[in-house]
């Protein structure tokens, strides 16, 4: 009899092959409230590494952290009369609390746009306060009625960054770094993701926006993954909140804002995007654990080697895991680690030990060979590098030959339909055509210009649009 998989295969039910690879790699559970996800500590250690990647981004782009309520009285949601109305269906609201009613409701954070322009208002007095660059790192709660672990939960993690500006300029500058230099260079240069750069749609701009810049990403599946936003808020929240300032020539002035997150969704793009049929692979420049040396067996030499170089490699710099619980099976282990997509697995036996080598597994191009031991620490921050230019390489090939160009928006439902991307000219499909789409639940992903890059406006000449079923 053939031996069953430990995962369901993905061309079988790529759904439950995520679910499957949630629950075995140890990364989270589903929590006792419906849509809730209590996230495990392999899985938080790669949020952890996201975290800390992105943060150096943000402060590098002059932003410094901050923290505002989870709870906002209801009337502030209800004077940005877009914003409110976009996010109303997904909206918590307590309005018990002390064992009484409270005399006004309270709104668990969806987003904090609207508690941080109170506090602008008061902070933001002269031209000399801005640009004002804040970004927090929280909790929100948006009610989901179709949840999945880390794609679309009712409580999820992510950073917020909130700005304000003297100029519309300035501000759309500053959204358009935050898209560029922050999201997408994490995402290329750590994920290992080949992310499509665009602007979102007026239907599909955030609620109050006056432009949506996005980053998509294709999943194993060929489903889009909509991986972060930067958004252009306009004066709409200035006017809202009266946050204002007074100019060099001493006129008194609204604000100019942006908006910006990031979230634990990315876990999940991570895992769809370059996860396969044995498990998890995890870009090395990501890793919270680079390489795990594992002892096959429980002999005194092996464990001492093992342990040795184990700190020679954590010396030169690899985030490194011992794996010496000899009183576990080598074969449970070396699964374990495979799903967990550990990007290097050196094993070390006392045969190896008498021949002076350890055998390599690369999780991410797949096979093993037996090296000599005292080359490892010097072979290995070469091969991460190799491993993590190959996952950016297959994301960016998977996306190239699972997207088709096309002229007519049946030709962009079919596309969709062979799990897959179409671009069409904005200028054939519209708002119309986008409408017609919806009903084949497609959507336009993002608009792009005709070279690839992120176009101006909405109505640009030659504006292409990315389309396809999502996430």
């Amino acid at each position: 009899m053939a031996k069953a998989p430990v995962l369901t295969p993905r061309a079988v039910d790529f759904p439950r092959w995520y679910q499957d690879l949630i629950n075995k790699a140890e990364l989270a559970d589903n929590g006792p409230v419906r849509g809730t996800m209590v996230i495990r500590p392999y899985g938080y250690g790669l949020w952890e590494r996201m975290q800390q990647e992105m943060d150096a981004r943000i402060k590098a782009a002059g932003a410094s952290n901050a923290y505002f309520p989870l709870f906002i009285p209801q009337s502030y949601l209800t004077r940005e009369a877009q914003h409110v109305e976009g996010f109303a269906p997904e909206l918590a609201v307590v309005t018990h609390a002390g064992g009484k009613e409270l005399e006004e409701p309270v709104v668990v954070r969806p987003t904090s746009e609207t508690i941080v322009n109170e506090y602008f208002s008061k902070w933001v007095q002269s031209y000399r306060d801005l640009p004002l660059l804040v970004n927090q790192w929280a909790n929100v709660v948006r009610w989901e009625m179709r949840p999945r672990v880390f794609l679309r939960t009712t409580e999820f993690l992510w950073q917020e960054g909130h700005t304000a500006h003297a100029t519309y300029e300035e501000a759309r500058e500053y959204a358009a770094y935050i898209h560029k230099e922050v999201y997408a260079d994490f995402m290329t240069e750590v994920l290992g993701l080949d992310v499509v750069l665009g602007r979102k749609t007026p239907s599909e701009r955030f609620a109050g926006a006056v432009n949506t810049l996005t980053l998509e990403g294709m999943m194993g599946d060929g489903k889009a993954l909509q991986m972060g936003t930067s958004h252009e808020l306009g004066q709409n929240f200035a006017r809202a909140f009266q946050t204002r300032y007074l100019s060099k020539e001493g006129k008194e002035e609204f604000v100019w804002q942006t908006s910006w997150g990031s979230s634990t969704r990315m876990v999940g793009g991570l895992i769809m995007s370059h996860g396969d049929d044995s498990g998890l692979r995890v870009p090395p420049r990501l890793a919270p654990v680079q390489a795990v040396v594992l002892a096959i067996k429980g002999d005194e030499p092996v464990l001492a080697k093992v342990r040795e170089l184990g700190d020679r490699l954590k010396a030169a710099g690899v985030r490194v895991q011992v794996d010496d619980r000899t009183d576990t099976p080598f074969g449970r282990r070396a699964v374990d680690w495979e799903l967990k997509g550990v990007p290097v697995r050196i094993e070390l036996g006392p045969r190896d030990l008498e021949n002076g080598t350890a055998m390599l597994a690369r999780r991410i191009p797949g096979g093993k060979e037996p090296v000599a031991i005292e080359s490892l620490v010097g072979l290995l921050p070469g091969i991460l590098e190799e491993d993590q230019a190959l996952l950016l390489e297959q994301s960016r090939e998977h996306r190239l030959s699972r997207t088709a160009e096309v002229s007519t928006i049946r030709e962009a439902v079919d596309a969709a339909a062979a799990g897959g991307w179409a671009r069409i000219p904005w200028a054939v499909l519209g708002e119309d055509g986008e409408a017609r789409l919806a009903e084949h639940a497609v959507t336009v992903r993002c608009l792009v210009a005709e070279d690839g890059s992120v176009p101006d406006a909405d109505d640009a000449p030659g504006n292409v649009a990315v389309v396809g079923r999502a996430y």
